[in-house]
């Protein structure tokens, strides 16, 4: 680290995990950390010590990161002290009030430690440029902070779209169940009311994905853990997909020998229905598709086994991002992640401190998942 051990580092946050994560990653990098829990500790602090950076929560009790900011640069020494506010609020009003308070850079909440640095190291670095640079600096920073900006408002629209297609699309699920419960109506119109619901479902599905993995990305996706049958809700599932995988002729098989498993039963349903919708999607026609689990000492392993295209040994770690498309041979086989399915069981399973992985199915493929079950 460059002049990291003479570079000494305040940390201002109330939360003791986010202190003590931010100290062991600074500390570890040769920095010298002062710690402060409230904006008033955190002025005394600076008064004493002249720190060279501060690391500055937004959310305090008392006096906030935004004021603290102020008062820190009306000291002396702090008008050339970079401030980087830490904040889980990813909105354009707190992006913009940290701007107006004299933050030099703005990070999210959970942050991670590599982040954390280069921004540290980053600061550090303008703060000892000459005038000259430094107005390029400044002014890559004004486009920076434009596109942050930018950013923000486009996941504030998101956000927006999302809740509201909810309830419409709900609604459409609501009246398709009411159609169906009519046994005067013809076949053919019972028929597309299975349809319009099967669409519907998958339509809440990665509606819902959309809501969990925006949970995940602010750290507010905290599974309610239950104790979860786990062969009846496999066969809930199918019955689900029933209509999916019928209309592929993919016959749907299942081998639990694990009998429940501690687990949010939500998020494990969801888990469920994206690995066998994305194994039927990929399963030739007139095949099977097979959920099995079985206990593993201190954990339960799932497994979806399909036997498609499958996924090349080196694309296996990034079909769980976001909206990837795997292409395959001269012969036109393809993988694709289908949106944000595989990205939100990868978030769901590793918010329950599991793991998630592909394995060759020769022909096919195998989506594993592991849960911890210490019950």
């Amino acid at each position: 680290m460059e002049q990291g051990s003479r570079s000494k580092v305040l940390v201002v946050d109330d939360n003791e995990q986010n202190r003590a994560l931010a100290q062991a990653t600074l500390e570890d990098d040769g920095y010298e950390v002062v710690l402060a829990v409230t904006g008033e500790e955190a002025i005394r602090e600076f008064e004493r010590h002249r720190p060279d950076c501060v690391l500055l929560d937004v959310r305090m009790p008392g006096m906030d990161g935004f004021a603290v900011c102020a008062r820190i640069r009306d000291l002396p020494g702090g008008a050339s002290a970079p401030i980087v506010f830490l904040t889980a609020l990813r909105d354009v009003d707190t992006f913009d009030s940290a701007l107006r308070a004299g933050g030099d850079d703005f990070l999210t909440k959970p942050v991670r430690p590599s982040e954390l640095l280069a921004r540290v190291q980053a600061a550090l670095r303008v703060r000892r440029l000459g005038a000259e640079l430094r107005e390029h600096v400044e002014l890559v920073k004004q486009q920076r902070d434009a596109l942050m900006r930018l950013q923000l408002q486009k996941e504030q629209l998101t956000a927006f779209v999302v809740h509201d297609l909810k309830n419409p699309v709900s609604s459409m699920d609501l009246h398709a169940q009411y159609l169906l419960r009519d046994r005067a109506l013809p076949e053919a119109a019972r028929d597309s009311a299975r349809h319009i619901r099967d669409q519907a479902r998958s339509l809440l599905r990665l509606i819902y994905n959309l809501l969990d993995i925006s949970k995940s990305e602010e750290g507010r996706l905290a599974p309610e853990r239950a104790r979860v049958d786990l062969r009846a809700l496999v066969l809930e599932v199918f019955a689900a997909l029933d209509l999916r995988a019928s209309s592929r002729s993919v016959s749907l098989r299942e081998a639990i020998d694990a009998p429940a498993v501690q687990a949010d039963p939500d998020l494990l349903r969801r888990t469920i229905e994206n690995l066998l919708e994305n194994a039927i999607h990929h399963a030739p026609v007139g095949s099977a598709v097979a959920v099995s689990a079985a206990k593993e000492g201190a954990a339960v392993e799932l497994r979806v086994a399909d036997s498609g295209p499958g996924v090349p040994a080196e694309m296996r770690a990034r079909v769980f991002d976001r909206f990837v498309q795997l292409e395959g041979d001269a012969d036109d086989l393809h993988r694709a992640g289908r949106g944000l399915g595989l990205a939100f069981c990868k978030m769901a399973v590793e918010a329950h401190g599991g793991r998630i992985w592909v394995e060759d199915n020769a022909p096919g493929a195998i989506f594993c998942v592991r849960f911890p079950d210490d019950a």
